[in-house]
């Protein structure tokens, strides 16, 4: 899986959506995806928020959407309309609060077994903000694991400040193409077969798919 300068139209479309609740990282995250920085300052996402890469798997040219929801109530009535199409979801809370982690099962779970329209779409539970310390969390990684496997979810922990997203990996890496290539092997998903075969998800110890259990920074 390489980046693509092709101008072409893409074979794939594949659309990703990061949710959760306000201040949980995800335009941070989205930042360090896209643009590899950093920028504490950045302001709450208005309504939604949408970027692109074009991506050459084994040939093929992917065209991945990502788009940023916002998390403030007041914008919740936009939410189910982004999750139409999706064809994987990034649940992001915040490890140094544990509201954050409670609201992705009462809340945006549920929003998107509504209004989704992918029932097999790849999805991943993130932690994010690792690097503010272990003296700082209030959820452990064995709890925010145990939690993304008891809802069918891949488990990643990250830092927006510090990208990274596993052993050796970056956030882009554990995030963009992580989901992308879980997504191509889910057959039948993006209107092809997978070259590779219909891959399991990996639920198992660590509840995640690749990298470190417990952390990566």
């Amino acid at each position: 899986m390489s980046d693509s300068e092709d101008d072409s139209n893409p074979e794939v479309l594949i659309k990703v959506i990061l949710c959760g609740d306000s201040g949980v990282g995800k335009t941070c995250l989205i930042e360090r995806m896209f643009s590899n920085k950093f920028d504490p300052t950045l302001p709450s996402t208005i309504g939604t928020d949408q970027r692109f890469k074009r991506l050459k798997v084994d040939g093929v040219h992917i065209g991945v959407s990502v788009w940023d929801t916002a998390g403030q109530d007041r914008f919740q009535s936009l939410t189910p309309m982004y999750f139409r199409g999706a064809h994987g979801v990034v649940y992001v809370f915040d490890v140094t609060r544990r509201e954050t982690l409670d609201s992705l099962g009462s809340k945006w779970m549920d929003d998107f077994r509504q209004y989704g329209t992918h029932p097999e779409a790849v999805q991943m539970v993130v932690g994010n903000k690792v690097d503010l310390g272990e003296e700082a969390r209030v959820v452990s990684s064995d709890q925010g694991a145990a939690f993304a496997r008891a809802h069918g979810c891949l488990y990643k922990e990250t830092s927006a400040k510090e990208d990274c997203g596993g052993v050796e990996e970056g956030v882009y890496d554990a995030l963009v193409w992580g989901m992308v290539a879980t997504i191509l092997d889910t057959a039948g998903l993006v209107g092809r077969n997978s070259r590779r075969g219909n891959r399991q998800l990996d639920l198992g110890a660590g509840g995640s798919s690749g990298g470190r259990r417990g952390g990566c920074c």
